[in-house]
């Protein structure tokens, strides 16, 4: 129990509740509640922000490092065929004879 909601006499001893404070009370804690509440709300809500364009970041990170995977492999691939050419370009070494 609230010592603020009994009243005392002079010695000291209990003698009335003051029932007319409990509907300010509650609602002084009602309020404080629903203020902490709200402070919550607001910090989930920017947590949320955060983490959705944190996402955002990521999926665009995600589709350069394809680009630039498909980039590789046709660089790749280009290398691959300049390589056959030029192996194929290059004769086996005469043998001259002095017949």
């Amino acid at each position: 129990m609230n010592p603020d909601l009994i009243t005392r006499d002079e010695a000291g001893r209990p003698t009335t509740v003051r029932y007319e404070a409990v509907n300010a009370m509650l609602l002084n804690e009602f309020l404080k509640e629903h203020r902490q509440v709200e402070e919550q709300q607001s910090k989930l809500q920017q947590q949320m922000s955060k983490a959705r364009e944190q996402e955002t970041r990521l999926t665009e990170q995600e589709a350069l490092i394809a680009q630039q995977q498909k980039q590789i492999e046709a660089l790749s691939a280009g290398l691959q065929q300049v390589t056959a050419r030029v192996e194929s370009n290059q004769t086996a070494p005469r043998v001259v004879s002095d017949n």
